[in-house]
């Protein structure tokens, strides 16, 4: 076999071995999974900026008995007592107050760049709302509320369908948290048009993990 011929014949199996080995590579998918936890030791929370005229999203979870996070009072809107502000929380609690602690998750596909989680104070209720980012064409989806109007620091719930997944790497967990629904809401379950959303502060402190 002449040197030309030899070289078709390479480049013909490496053209081969490409068109096998591209489905493998979309096959994997997104680079992390999203693995249950214990939604117990979490709480959503509806925490103010400042004065208080804005909130944003913070979630805190307890991580050991050592000692209690946050308390949650009775009652529709429940008020939260952040514990954990009062004391080195380090191994004990984990607080995720931003985008880097947390983000949208849908099925397989991450939106943390795609979508915004914002509280807002409609009057009559507080509501967690994620808000399309790039392409405004995109829904705005219910994801948790208070059940009234309050201030301060104030539990929200998440709207059926919705839940906390954390973030994993192969079979490593991150220290980093979903807002997570495993398919998107039907065109029914959207809010109606969205008052002005609060925006998330330029820094914040990092969580703990």
């Amino acid at each position: 076999m002449d040197v030309m011929a030899r070289f078709r014949t390479v480049a013909a199996a490496g053209l081969a071995l490409a068109a096998t080995s591209a489905p493998v590579a979309l096959a994997q998918g997104s680079l992390f999974t999203a693995v249950p936890v214990e939604l117990s030791n979490f709480v959503l929370v509806s925490a103010p900026i400042g004065q208080g005229e804005r909130s944003q999203l913070n979630i805190y979870e307890q991580r050991t008995t050592k000692r209690p996070c946050f308390a949650v009072a009775a009652g529709s809107p429940a008020m939260v007592d952040p514990l954990l502000s009062t004391f080195d929380f380090t191994g004990v609690c984990n607080r995720y107050i931003d985008g880097n602690g947390y983000s949208l998750r849908i099925g397989g596909d991450d939106l943390g760049t795609r979508y915004r989680l914002s509280v807002v104070n409609t009057g009559r209720d507080i509501e967690l709302l994620a808000t399309p980012t790039k392409n405004p064409s995109q829904p705005t989806m219910l994801v948790a509320r208070a059940g009234g109007a309050a201030s301060g620091f104030v539990q929200l719930k998440l709207e059926p369908g919705w839940t906390l997944k954390r973030r994993a790497y192969g079979k490593k967990s991150l220290g980093h948290l979903y807002v997570y629904r495993a398919s998107a809401p039907g065109a029914g379950s959207s809010p109606s048009p969205a008052p002005a959303v609060s925006e998330q502060p330029e820094s914040s402190v990092a969580p703990s993990y």
